[in-house]
C-alpha cells in the first residue's frame, strides 16, 4: 500500500512543482522516501500535510529546500546521510548549513533532521519523536486518547513521552503531585490499556515500564 501511495503523492508532487524544486523532486528521493515509510506513514496513513521540497528563502534570498514540510505543526522533516553531511563538508558548506538551521528558526519551523542509521535501525524511536512532537504541539481533542485516556493517564504519557527512558513510580508521582496509590492505579490501568510494558520479566516487583507506540497513537491527532 505504502509503494503505491508514495508513487501517486510523488507524482502529485512532480505536477504542481516547477523550476529548482520541480528538479530536486526528480533527483534520488530514497532518502526521503525512507522517512516517509518509517516516520511519516506509520503514523498518518496518508501524506496529507506534506510537502516535497519545500522551499523556504532566507534573509539573503536564497533558497533552501526541505525533505519533508509537514504544514499542520510547521515542521520540517528531514533525512541526513552520515558521508553527506559529516565527512564531505567544507568550511562554506558548515556554515551555509548552520544559517539553513537559523533560518529555519526565525521562520517559526521546527527542524526534525533523522539520520538514515536510525531510520534503519531505530525506527520506534524515530516515529516516538515524531509522536512526541504531535502531542505536544497538536490539541488532542477529538483524538483515541480523549475517548479512551482519563486525564491523569494523558498526562502521564505526555510526561513520559519527554523523558527519553524508562517511566518510574516516582515520575508518576512527580507528574501528578500524587501519592502513591494514584500513581501505582495509573500505571496499573496503563498497563492494562497497553500502553506501556514493564522493563525486565519474571516475577519480580516491575520498577521500570516503557511507553508502547500504542502510548503516542492515543496521543496524537491525525490531520
Amino acid at each position: 500500500m505504502f509503494e503505491q501511495a508514495f508513487e501517486k503523492f510523488l507524482s502529485d508532487q512532480r505536477e504542481g512543482a516547477s523550476g529548482r524544486r520541480l528538479e530536486m523532486l526528480s533527483m534520488d528521493l530514497t532518502g526521503t522516501k525512507k522517512l516517509l515509510e518509517v516516520v511519516v506513514w506509520p503514523i498518518l496513513r496518508s501524506f496529507e500535510g506534506i510537502v516535497l521540497e519545500y522551499e523556504v528563502a532566507n534573509a539573503s534570498g536564497v533558497t533552501i529546500y526541505i525533505d519533508a514540510f509537514y504544514v499542520p505543526l510547521s515542521a520540517a522533516l528531514e533525512c541526513e546521510g552520515f558521508a553527506s553531511h559529516a565527512e564531505k563538508v567544507t568550511r562554506s558548506r558548515f556554515d551555509f548549513e548552520r544559517t539553513r538551521v537559523r533560518t529555519l528558526g526565525t521562520r517559526g519551523i521546527i527542524h526534525m533532521p533523522f539520520t538514515k542509521d536510525q531510520l534503519d535501525k531505530q525506527p520506534e524511536l524515530c516515529r516516538q519523536s515524531m509522536y512526541e512532537l504531535m502531542g505536544k504541539h497538536s490539541s488532542i481533542a477529538g483524538a483515541r486518547g480523549m475517548r479512551e485516556l482519563s486525564v491523569f493517564e494523558r498526562e502521564v504519557i505526555r510526561f513520559g513521552l519527554h523523558l527519553h527512558r524508562p517511566l518510574r513510580l516516582e515520575d508518576v508521582k512527580y507528574c501528578l503531585q500524587c501519592k502513591y496509590d494514584l500513581a501505582k492505579k495509573t500505571l496499573t490501568q496503563h498497563m492494562l490499556k497497553g500502553v506501556i510494558a514493564p522493563v525486565g520479566s519474571g516475577s519480580k516487583r516491575y520498577h521500570e515500564y516503557r511507553l508502547l507506540e500504542q502510548a503516542g497513537e492515543l496521543l496524537a491527532k491525525v490531520y
